[in-house]
C-alpha cells in the first residue's frame, strides 16, 4: 500500500476518535460502562422535543427557561444494554422559590427494565409564580452501584437538570370556528378550547373565559380537567327542538380576555341549524316594517313590563330602517338604481333585515322599549349606542316565499348601555317569534326578547314582544306570566 494513503489513513482514525466523547464512540461495546442522564432536547427554537418526535442532531440541556404552565416532560435516559433486572434510580428536587408553585410525578425514583431504557420525570404547574425561580433535579443513585451517574465525560455530565421559570403568558382559541346542529331536543356536539401554553384549573373555575349570545337554550358541562393541560373538551347538549325548516338558529360563545389568559385566534364558535327552505328575496318582509321615503317612519310595540309592581303591556315606538347592503350580499334586494344607468350609485337593501336608529344627531331612539328597563340610563349614543339597533330583526318567510307570514329573529349581538362614559355594561340580546298580516296592511312581529348580563339581571331575563307597523292596533291580551322590572344602572 501506498504510504502516503496509510499515514492519510491513520490521521482520520486519529481524528475521528479524538473528536468523539466516551459515551459515543462506546455505544456499540459490549464491554460498554452503562451511564444515567437527563436526556432534554429542544427544536432549533427552543421548543421541548416530545416523543414520538426524534432528532439525530440535538444535544441534551441542562438548564430550560419555562414560559408555560402545561406539564413538563423531563426524560431521564440509561445507556445500557437489555437489562435482565430492573434498575431503579434515585433523584432529588429543590427550588430558588415557593415549592407549592409545581409538583413532580414520580417524586423521586425511577425505573428502568429490559428494552425500556427511559423514563420520565412529569413537572406540573397548579399555580401561577409571582416571581421568577429555579427548580433543579439531580440525579443522586441508583440500585445498580455499576452504573455511572451522569454522562462519561466532564464537560457535559447532564446528571442536573434546571428549570428555570419566566414570565408565563397563556392564551386560549377555538380550533373550530362553526358547527351545525340538526335541531332535535338532546343533540350533543363536542367542542374544545385549545391552550398552546397550558392552564391552570383554579385559574379557569375562577374566571368565566365565555360569553354567549344564545338563539336557543342548551347546556354546557366539560371533562374532568385531568391531567391534559393542552386542552379542555365541552359539551353543549340542546334543550329544544329547533325544527322550523323556515328559520335560522344561531347561537355564539364567545372567548373572553381574563387576567390570566388572552383569547387569540378563532375568538367566538358559533353554533348553526341553517334554514333549509331557501328565502326568495321578492318576499321582501322587511319592506312591511320600513319606508325608505321617510326618515321618522316609525314601528310601534307593546311589552310585557312591571310598572308599580304589577306586569302590564307598555307601548314604546321606534325610527326603524331598512339594513344597506351591497350588490353581493345573498339578501339584496335593489331599491333603487337612482334613475341613473350607473349601476355604482345603486341602492341595495337586506330584504330580510329591519333596524332602529336615529335620523340624525346623537341621541337615541327606543329599540324594543329598553329605555324602561333601566333607571338612570344615559340618552346619548356614545354611552347608550345599545338603544340604537341598527340590525335588530331578521325575517324568514313561510316556504321561503310567503309574503303575509313567517318566523322572525332577534340577531344575537352585544349591545353596550350606560349612565356615564365609566359606568356601561354589555348586554347579550336574542330572542325568536313568528310574524303575520293580522289584517288587510297591518302586520304584527310577535315574539320573546331575552337580556343577559350576570351584574345587572343575575344571568337571562326575558319577556314577550307585540310589534306592528301602524300606530291602529288592537291591544294584546293580557299574559299570565312573570315579567321584568326596571334595574339602576
Amino acid at each position: 500500500m501506498n504510504l502516503t494513503k496509510i499515514i492519510s489513513a491513520l490521521s482520520l482514525v486519529v481524528i475521528l476518535f479524538s473528536s468523539c466523547s466516551k459515551d459515543d464512540y462506546r455505544l456499540d461495546s459490549k464491554n460498554i460502562e452503562p451511564f444515567i442522564r437527563f436526556n432534554f432536547l429542544t427544536t432549533s427554537a427552543g421548543v421541548p422535543l416530545e416523543y414520538p418526535s426524534v432528532s439525530t442532531t440535538a444535544i441534551p440541556v441542562a438548564t430550560y427557561e419555562n414560559k408555560s404552565v402545561k406539564i413538563l416532560k423531563i426524560p431521564v435516559t440509561l445507556t445500557s444494554g437489555a437489562l435482565t433486572n430492573p434498575v431503579k434510580a434515585v433523584f432529588s428536587t429543590s427550588t430558588s422559590g415557593d415549592a407549592a408553585t409545581y409538583s413532580v410525578e414520580p417524586a423521586s425514583e425511577l425505573v428502568f427494565q429490559g428494552t425500556k431504557l427511559t423514563d420520565t420525570i412529569y413537572m406540573s404547574f397548579d399555580k401561577r409564580w409571582k416571581d421568577k425561580q429555579t427548580i433543579s433535579l439531580k440525579l443522586e443513585s441508583t440500585s445498580d452501584a455499576e452504573i455511572h451517574i451522569g454522562n462519561l465525560n466532564t464537560y457535559a455530565p447532564n446528571d442536573t437538570f434546571t428549570v428555570s421559570l419566566g414570565e408565563a403568558t397563556t392564551s386560549y382559541t377555538f380550533p373550530v370556528a362553526q358547527y351545525l346542529v340538526k335541531g332535535t331536543v338532546g343533540e350533543k356536539i363536542d367542542f374544545k378550547v385549545n391552550f398552546p401554553n397550558g392552564f391552570i384549573p383554579s385559574e379557569i373555575e375562577s374566571n368565566p373565559i365565555f360569553k354567549f349570545q344564545n338563539g336557543f337554550e342548551y347546556s354546557l358541562t366539560h371533562d374532568d380537567y385531568g391531567e391534559n393541560r393542552n386542552s379542555i373538551t365541552y359539551h353543549l347538549t340542546l334543550l329544544e327542538d329547533l325544527q322550523n325548516d323556515d328559520a335560522r338558529y344561531e347561537s355564539k360563545i364567545t372567548l373572553v380576555n381574563t387576567p390570566n389568559y388572552v383569547a387569540t385566534g378563532n375568538l367566538s364558535l358559533t353554533i348553526v341549524k341553517p334554514i333549509k327552505s331557501p328565502r326568495d328575496v321578492q318576499a321582501y318582509p322587511a319592506s312591511k316594517f320600513t319606508d325608505p321615503t321617510n326618515a321618522f317612519y316609525l314601528t310601534y310595540g307593546e311589552h310585557w313590563f312591571s310598572v308599580n309592581g304589577a306586569c302590564s303591556w307598555q307601548t314604546f315606538n321606534a325610527l326603524t330602517f331598512p339594513v344597506v347592503v351591497t350588490k353581493d350580499n345573498e339578501n339584496a334586494i335593489l331599491y333603487s338604481d337612482k334613475g341613473t344607468a350607473n349601476p355604482n350609485d345603486d341602492v341595495y337593501y337586506d330584504a330580510f333585515k329591519i333596524g332602529f336608529n336615529v335620523a340624525t344627531g346623537t341621541n337615541t331612539v327606543n329599540s324594543f322599549g329598553l329605555k324602561r328597563w333601566f333607571t338612570n340610563e344615559s340618552n346619548a349614543a356614545a354611552i347608550s349606542p345599545g338603544f340604537n339597533i341598527t340590525s335588530a330583526l331578521e325575517f324568514f318567510p313561510a316556504n321561503g316565499n310567503s309574503k303575509t307570514q313567517g318566523t322572525v329573529l332577534v340577531i344575537p349581538q352585544d349591545i353596550t348601555i350606560g349612565s356615564s362614559a365609566t359606568n356601561t355594561y354589555q348586554i347579550a340580546i336574542s330572542g325568536d317569534g313568528t310574524y303575520k298580516e293580522i289584517s288587510n296592511g297591518l302586520y304584527e312581529i310577535s315574539f320573546e326578547l331575552k337580556l343577559t348580563n350576570d351584574k345587572l339581571f343575575g344571568g337571562t331575563v326575558s319577556t314577550q314582544y307585540r310589534m306592528y307597523n301602524n300606530r291602529v292596533y288592537t291591544k294584546p291580551t293580557p299574559l299570565s306570566i312573570s315579567c321584568p322590572k326596571e334595574v339602576t344602572l
